[in-house]
């Protein structure tokens, strides 16, 4: 299993989200990721949506990784969604997100938090894993396309 799966909560992969703006994509995926973690889905989203505030989680080409530290984790662990419409998460490209990675870290582990942003920044920003992710019929191709050679995810 390569470092990216050991990230994504499969029971927090949502196929296909209908959320009309950023706040509302950011909130599900809070109360998704809330139930796998045992956190509180307002907290979560809470402390998400004060990190959004600082600077937008758009990271360009369709993709964003919006992200917080919060207590009660042991580990960074995420949620994925895929957008039935794009949301403005301030990408400096402009465009519009519809994959969506939310990633949680245990407060007081910031240099695993760093680590975990970028082995996901570096994946995402590979075409053919998009290309994969948005292709994707249904949760089983979905967890397959976050399955790739482990020399991706090399730090």
């Amino acid at each position: 299993m390569n470092d990216i799966m050991n990230l994504i909560a499969p029971d927090a992969v949502v196929p296909r989200l209908a959320a009309a703006t950023r706040n509302q994509a950011i909130q599900a995926l809070a109360e998704t990721l809330s139930r796998v973690c045992g956190l509180d889905a307002k907290t979560v989203s809470a402390a998400v949506m004060q990190r959004e505030r600082l600077a937008g989680t758009g990271i360009g080409e369709g993709v964003a990784l919006p992200h917080a530290m919060i207590d009660g984790l042991t580990r960074p662990i995420c949620g994925f969604a895929r957008l039935d419409n794009p949301a403005d998460f301030q990408a400096l490209d402009g465009r519009g997100a519809d994959l969506v990675v939310m990633l949680l870290a245990p407060r007081h582990a910031g240099a695993e938090h760093l680590k975990a942003l970028a082995k996901l920044t570096r994946f995402l920003r590979r075409a053919e894993v998009r290309e994969k992710l948005r292709a994707a019929r249904g949760l089983e191709e979905l967890m397959a396309a976050f399955e790739v050679a482990p020399a991706v995810n090399a730090a």
